[in-house]
C-alpha cells in the first residue's frame, strides 16, 4: 500500500480531478487547502530580496490543494495516469508535483 501525494497548483482542476478518480475506481481521498513556502515569503516580503522573487510567479495563484490517497499498490499508476490526464506535464513550471510514500500499517481503510 502506498500514500499517493499529490499538491495540485491550479485548483480550477479539482472537480474535473475528483470525478476522473471516481471513474477509476478510486473512491476516497482528503483534501487539504496550502500554501507553498515561495508564495507565503513573498507575501510577508519580510526579506528584501524575496520581493524579487515575484516575477518568476506568472500565476497569482494563492492557495494549492494537497491531495492525499492511500492506495493499494495496483492503484498507484492509476492514480497518475488521472493526474497526468487532468493535469498535464508536471514537470513544467507551476504544475504540480506527486509522489509515493510507502505504508507499513493502516487502520480504518475502505476499499
Amino acid at each position: 500500500m502506498k500514500l499517493v501525494v499529490y499538491v495540485m497548483n491550479n485548483t480550477d482542476l479539482l472537480d474535473d480531478f475528483l470525478h476522473d478518480l471516481n471513474d477509476h475506481g478510486i473512491h476516497g481521498a482528503t483534501i487539504i487547502n496550502s500554501t507553498g513556502m515561495a508564495r507565503k515569503l513573498i507575501e510577508n516580503d519580510d526579506m528584501k530580496f524575496i520581493g524579487t522573487l515575484k516575477t518568476l510567479f506568472d500565476n497569482p495563484r494563492v492557495e494549492s490543494h494537497v491531495i492525499l490517497m492511500a492506495l493499494p499498490d495496483e492503484l498507484v499508476e492509476v492514480a497518475y495516469r488521472v493526474i497526468d490526464n487532468v493535469a498535464g506535464d508536471l514537470s513544467k513550471p507551476n504544475s504540480g508535483i506527486a509522489f509515493t510514500l510507502p505504508i507499513e500499517t493502516v487502520k480504518g481503510y475502505k476499499a
